[in-house]
């Protein structure tokens, strides 16, 4: 799995409730999935993001930082600002356009406290632009234009909706977004089906990758009897051999807190693997 294996058991321990109760209508195993697959898409609009900063700097325009405060003091990321020395770009970068109405005016109304907080630095020398980087899904592009065009009215400022290709047809480099269809195919086309959630398919390779998760996340493992009682901890490891291998490790350790973990992990061991 292409996430790190301890980055999911720091989840696990620190927000249980994602993955546990019985008013979750999937199995332990979906659950898991459901969280990954999730983890995945927002990871991918990270990298398009990194992918698309650094576009606009190959095309001449200077990035500058991407934290500004309004008059609150409140830390507000932008997700693309940058200038050409005369007009000062930001733009609201977003995979696909396919958000409820609750979301929708919350994207919207994080759009006007950014663009307020510009409008302060920089006057008319200022372009904002929505931008969602799939063009086939454009759910709210009436609503997205009607509250863009209120606040280019409004601010006295030059606001974009763009999706997929035309934002680099507006920059007038279209062959841009060629590139990034043709990196996406050949990123797309080397995916797996799913991602591998049984840690014991190699014991040693993920022992090597959670056996120094913190002491503090371990115990909450442990000690979470619904994480073993619902199978969560069953789903990733089928057969214990990576908690066989962690409980050696917990013994070597020699500290009070290992021992303790020691202690618990034995007794799951036994609960929920030598009894089975």
């Amino acid at each position: 799995m292409k996430e790190k294996k301890r980055d999911l058991l720091k989840k696990l321990a620190e927000r249980p409730e994602r993955f546990i109760g019985l008013f979750r209508p999937t199995k332990p195993g979906a659950k898991i999935l459901q969280h990954l697959l999730q983890s995945h898409e927002i990871r991918f609009g990270d990298a398009i993001e990194e992918v698309i900063t650094e576009i606009i700097a190959d095309l001449g325009y200077r990035n500058l930082p991407k934290t500004i405060r309004n008059n609150n003091d409140e830390v507000l990321s932008l997700d693309q600002y940058f200038t050409n020395g005369d007009i000062y770009y930001f733009i609201e970068q977003k995979v696909r356009d396919d958000h409820d109405s609750t979301k929708k005016r919350g994207q919207i109304n994080n759009f006007e406290k950014k663009l307020e907080v510009l409008h302060n630095l920089h006057g008319n020398n200022l372009v904002g632009i929505m931008y969602f980087i799939d063009p086939d899904l454009t759910k709210n592009k009436n609503f997205y234009v009607e509250k863009l065009q209120d606040f280019a009215k409004f601010y006295g400022v030059e606001l974009h909706l763009f999706y997929g290709k035309e934002l680099f047809e507006y920059f007038d480099e279209p062959q841009m977004w060629d590139n990034i269809i043709q990196w996406l195919t050949r990123w797309k086309n080397d995916l797996p089906d799913l991602p591998e959630i049984n840690f014991d398919e190699n014991p040693e390779q993920s022992f090597e990758e959670i056996k120094e998760l913190e002491i503090r996340n371990w115990r909450k493992i442990i000690q979470n009897d619904k994480l073993w009682e619902e199978g969560i901890i069953y789903v990733l490891f089928r057969t214990g051999e990576t908690l066989r291998l962690i409980l050696e490790y917990f013994e070597q350790q020699g500290t009070t807190p290992y021992r303790n973990l020691e202690r618990s992990l034995r007794e799951r061991l036994e609960e929920y693997y030598e009894r089975r």
